[in-house]
């Protein structure tokens, strides 16, 4: 039966039930932006200001000065590029090593299949608290002389490289064993009819049909390595090795520490997480979901 023309459509009623969800959703929104928020405004105040008034007080002045002054003292591009240095091939080495065990594991059938997925996600289960000690040892005891400055894996950006490797391919080798099962299993099989390699067949097969994981996979993976404190704080002795996020120690004094300057900091450090989460949006929010369901 069709609707008479010019009728005013009948609006959908609105139901307690959803007011009440919008209503969580905003204030669950504000409650995380809160502290960045306040963050944001105490980087914008000047120290005297806020020592006299206390934070809890309308700014008189804003200014980026804050923010100015801690991208010069803490010679904070310097540290963006030891950071590059770090994530970028701790990300491709993770993907690259990882795709290989979920390849294996997923595509051929052996009686380790389960029990090597398992050791590898293992590790994930293992607080980092619990093995930094022998680790801290073993990476003073492993020497390099000539592969790094400190002629040994100690202090080195080689040595976060490889225990950030080590951290992230049990996760990663359980989301791309989970996808690469669901991959028709005709496509390889035909592959190997027509003789191709294991190496082709997991390179120029597989591996391309698996660039919304991998890109998923690679945003997760630089947002969290680049957000890392606890292996740099531990693992890198030498002010000038550090990545970004352990060099905000710079900002801090011995005797004197400026929170406002500290905030203005951390939210400069902040920028390029940002940038990585905006330009890779869609793969970021399908990475939260990924290798849940196995089609």
């Amino acid at each position: 039966m069709s609707t008479v023309a010019g009728a005013p459509k009948q609006r959908t009623p609105i139901r307690p039930a959803r007011i009440l969800l919008h209503t969580f959703l905003v204030v669950t929104a504000l409650a995380w932006l809160a502290p960045l928020l306040w963050a944001l405004l105490a980087a914008m105040r000047p120290y005297a200001e806020t020592s006299e008034k206390g934070y809890v007080s309308w700014p008189d002045k804003l200014t980026f000065d804050n923010f100015t002054n801690a991208f010069q003292q803490s010679d904070m591009l310097h540290y963006f590029g030891t950071t590059l240095i770090v994530a970028v091939p701790a990300v491709l080495l993770t993907l690259l090593l990882s795709s290989m065990v979920a390849f294996y594991v997923s595509r051929f059938d052996f009686r380790v299949n389960l029990a090597l997925l398992l050791v590898f996600t293992a590790g994930n289960l293992l607080p980092q608290q619990v093995i930094i000690t022998p680790l801290y040892r073993l990476y003073l005891l492993i020497d390099l002389p000539g592969i790094t400055m400190s002629g040994k894996l100690y202090d080195s950006a080689l040595g976060l490289v490889l225990i950030h490797v080590a951290f992230q391919s049990g996760f990663c080798a359980f989301v791309l064993s989970n996808y690469m099962r669901s991959l028709p299993h005709e496509l390889t099989e035909a592959a190997l009819v027509d003789g191709a390699s294991v190496w082709r067949l997991y390179w120029q097969i597989v591996l391309p049909l698996c660039k919304p994981a991998m890109a998923a996979l690679a945003t997760l993976l630089s947002i969290w390595i680049y957000n890392d404190f606890f292996w740099a704080i531990v693992l890198i002795s030498t002010g000038e090795n550090m990545p970004i996020t352990s060099a905000l120690n710079n900002l801090s004094g011995q005797y004197f520490t400026d929170p406002n300057l500290v905030a203005a900091g951390a939210l400069l450090t902040a920028i390029p997480t940002l940038i990585v989460y905006f330009v890779l949006q869609r793969q970021f929010v399908s990475g939260l979901t990924l290798g849940a369901n196995k089609g």
